[in-house]
Order: structure tokens, then sequence, then C-alpha cells
């Protein structure tokens, strides 16, 4: 399912969910859609809480560039593009804990860098203007 991130510092940002991941998560995360949320920032990491309670499904420890998980500790939809300060190397992208993997970011997740903390996100389906 093709999605778009907005942010005033970004535009608009192509990524897709990606059901065989996680499915349910990312069935409850295309259910609550569109969602709003206010930007954090945790080293090359962008998240933001979202009406979305999930446990863990297929969690993963350490993502790439690119990756869009869903935290459950924090119901937060998370977009990395880089190391974050519990990466153990310069190479590494870790989550502060695992996330269930939903999605990817189909241009630059280079971009996301302009994301400023307190920023409003915004994500919605592409079908749904």
């Amino acid at each position: 399912m093709r999605i778009v991130i907005e942010a005033d510092s970004i535009g608009t940002v192509e990524a897709e969910l990606l059901p065989e991941r996680a499915p349910r998560t990312v069935e409850a995360i295309a259910a609550a859609l569109p969602l709003e949320g206010i930007a954090r920032r945790w080293g090359e990491e962008v998240y933001f809480e979202i009406p979305v309670e999930a446990g863990e499904e297929n969690p993963v420890e350490v993502v790439e560039a690119g990756d869009i998980g869903y935290w459950p500790p924090g119901r937060a939809l998370c977009i990395f593009f880089g190391p974050t300060p519990a990466s153990r190397n310069p190479d590494e992208i870790r989550p502060a804990s695992p996330v269930n993997p939903v999605g990817r970011v189909l241009g630059d997740p280079g971009a996301f860098a302009a994301v400023r903390d307190g920023e409003r996100i915004r994500v919605k389906s592409v079908s749904s203007g």
C-alpha cells in the first residue's frame, strides 16, 4: 500500500506499507490513516505517536536506512535514516527496542534529516488525496 509522509521541512516523501512483514500491525495502521503527529528526533530517526495499539509482531532489533517501524512501547511510527544513540557502530541502525517492520521509504531516506523536533508530520494513503 502506497503512502505519503508530509512535513513542512521535507514536503512529500513516498513510502509503502508492507503487510507481509507485520500483517496485523500494518492492517491497524492502514485502518487509522490519515495520521498526524508531532515529530521527535532520536539520532537519525524520526518518530511520532500514532493512535494504534499493537504488540510485538515479527520484531527486529536492527533496521536499514529507509525502514519504517512501529514501536510498541511508545505506540509510535519510526522512520530510520541513519544511526541512533543505541547503534553499536556507525554502520548499524538500532531502535531503542525492537520494532515491528511495517514499511519502507521509496525515495531518499536522508530527506528526513531535515525534520525538526516538534514539527507536525502527516501520513496518508496515496488514494486519500
